[in-house]
């Protein structure tokens, strides 16, 4: 894959049933980005099986399963290009921790792919990731209108499908004009990476034409720097190698920063990426650095590093935005669970929950609610059981979004809305 080509972040989105496994099988296969052995080794096992020719359909199913057993493959890159993009797809289908991989940092998305079944339309699921893509900042929505094979590639049954997805956008407040809907069929591969005759109804686009038509997203550049601490290095003849991705701004040497809320600074010496010493680092960049003064005790995972004059925000509370998709029972001020921001985790406390919203709508329902629960949106007043850096969504986005973790789920997920500093 060509290096020049910008890149995109997309999610993959939709109820679990409705077709996204074939759906990032199919996009990788007709990309090129299924390895050429992989296609082989399950040739020949369709070949011995009397599946006799070469089954899209078998791969997938062979795949699913290597996945359900935990087995990682090279199609778990998920990666694929077009003609303009270089893509990774951020919701490993049937990944649990879709959530979670949507809004932690580096797999933020830029646009996604909304899959929903033609038999079954607009399920839960559907209803929760919408509002999700939403709530998370996602520009456009391509809606892939799946399984249209099952419904004998029927025009009116697509077009109720639709008249349900446009009803939901519009209840979610999601401009419809940033949605553009094709009828496909991923197991057949209608309307995928060519027109199919099934559906002569359909004059639109076909998915790789929609995808290769989505605005690339501005690399923040001009923002100010802020780069979240993955893991920190000692290296010999070096010393202290901070590693990380730059989410926003630009990394020079010679720059002084700050890392936060560790609180220490100095003068970048040296950045270094994919083994080779670098005068700059820009957004998307997974960079090492190396910063004068800095050991390595003095700064840790879910430190974020930004310019010495102007350092990255640490939250004694902040309020927020949150989503709550699963919880058991209720959530009541004092709730202690843990948050996942870009490159940090950190158990923070819900001080009040302030507003009850309608997730449909955006408007206030409740004011001072006693409790939330799965299923409602609110603002609330959160507090830091540590020192945590953290901007406000307005301000950086790639540092304004999170997910809330406990019982070894995501229970919900929400925006920083502002940041209260000591």
């Amino acid at each position: 894959m060509s290096e020049d080509k910008p890149h995109q972040n997309l999610a993959i989105i939709g109820h679990v049933d409705h077709g996204k496994s074939t759906l990032v099988g199919r996009l990788l296969y007709e990309t090129g980005n299924v390895p050429e052995h992989v296609i082989e080794q399950h040739k020949e096992e369709a070949e011995e099986k009397g599946k006799g020719g070469f089954e899209f359909a078998y791969v997938m199913d062979n795949l699913a399963e290597e996945r359900e057993r935990g087995v990682t493959i090279d199609i778990a890159h998920q990666e694929f290009d077009t003609d303009e993009y270089y893509f990774t797809i951020v919701d490993c289908p049937g990944h649990r921790d879709f959530v979670k991989n949507m809004i932690t940092g580096a797999s933020q998305a830029d646009n996604a792919v909304l899959v929903v079944a033609a038999d079954d339309g607009v399920a839960p699921q559907t209803q929760e990731h919408v509002f999700l893509a939403r709530t998370l900042g996602i520009n456009e929505l391509i809606v892939a209108v799946n399984k249209m094979d099952v419904v004998d590639y029927k025009e009116d049954t697509y077009k109720q499908v639709v008249s349900e997805v446009q009803d939901l956008l519009k209840q979610v407040q999601f401009n419809t004009e940033d949605a553009s809907f094709i009828p496909i069929s991923a197991f057949e591969g209608d309307n995928i990476a060519e027109k199919s005759d099934q559906t002569d109804w359909y004059d639109g686009e076909i998915l790789l034409d929609a995808l290769n038509g989505l605005e690339a997203p501005e690399p923040p550049t001009e923002a100010d720097l802020r780069l979240p601490i993955q893991d920190v290095y000692t290296i010999s003849g070096i010393g202290t190698v901070p590693v990380g991705r730059v989410e926003t701004g630009m990394l020079n040497t010679g720059d002084n920063v700050s890392f936060q809320p560790s609180d220490v600074g100095g003068e970048v010496k040296t950045i270094e990426m994919h083994h080779e010493e670098v005068p700059e680092a820009g957004p998307g960049d997974n960079v090492g650095f190396n910063v004068r003064g800095i050991g390595k005790d003095d700064i840790r995972r879910g430190d974020v590093c930004g310019p010495a004059d102007d350092p990255p925000s640490v939250a004694d509370t902040f309020t927020a935005q949150i989503v709550v998709m699963q919880h058991p029972s209720v959530i009541t001020a004092g709730y202690t669970p843990v948050f996942h921001a870009h490159t940090a985790q950190v158990a923070c406390t819900i001080e009040s929950i302030d507003q009850k919203i309608d997730p449909s709508s955006g408007e206030v329902e409740e004011e001072n609610p006693d409790f939330i629960q799965s299923g409602d949106a609110a603002v609330v007043t959160v507090r830091p059981q540590k020192p945590l850096s953290i901007e406000p969504s307005s301000e950086i986005p790639e540092l304004g979004s999170f997910a809330i973790r406990d019982m070894g789920q995501t229970i919900a997920a929400g925006r920083v809305l502002e940041v209260n500093e000591n």
